[in-house]
């Protein structure tokens, strides 16, 4: 087992049960009957916003067959990957950001340095003067410049910088 699991290191399991439910061509709400438990609970957890319990976890494993444990050692292999990663990294000043904006994740968890490419053409493309101009002054304008220009947006849009 041991190497079957090590390229889903520090994924999160919800990712992995996405994809097997998707292989077998089971929809999450049916799975969560299977597992007698709420349909929230496998669409959050799907989702990566809620982790596995051990209990829930060896359910999961005994319902798509899978060795005892296995759904427990992918949440815990997460969990140490999330404990090692840096938590004081440097963000935009959310206060001049909507929240609106980053509607569909939260914007709490957004990897401001990995994903500056996502970040910037959003706030571009639908944000206001304040949060564009923030977004200048995290990132800095030749970064800015660079990523609007790559992705053709608008030269209205330039002007802002």
């Amino acid at each position: 087992m041991e190497k079957s699991l090590e390229g889903f290191k520090g994924i999160h399991p919800g990712f992995i049960l996405e994809r097997e439910l998707q292989k077998r061509s089971i929809r999450p709400a049916a799975f969560a009957v299977t597992l007698n438990t709420h349909r929230q609970i496998i669409s959050a957890f799907i989702k990566g916003k809620r982790g596995l319990s051990i209990p829930m976890s060896l359910e999961v494993d005994q319902a798509l067959g899978y060795e005892e444990g296995t759904f427990a050692l992918l949440q815990v292999y997460y969990e140490i990957e999330q404990t090692k990663k840096p938590k004081d990294t440097p963000k935009p000043d959310l206060k001049n950001m909507r929240k609106v904006l980053f509607w569909d994740t939260n914007i709490e968890n957004i990897n401001w340095q990995q994903q500056y490419k996502a970040v910037i053409r959003r706030v571009f493309e639908r944000g206001n003067k304040r949060e564009q101009n923030e977004i200048i002054r995290f990132y800095g304008a030749e970064k800015v410049k660079k990523v609007l220009s790559e992705n053709s947006l608008k030269p209205m849009t330039l002007q802002i910088i």
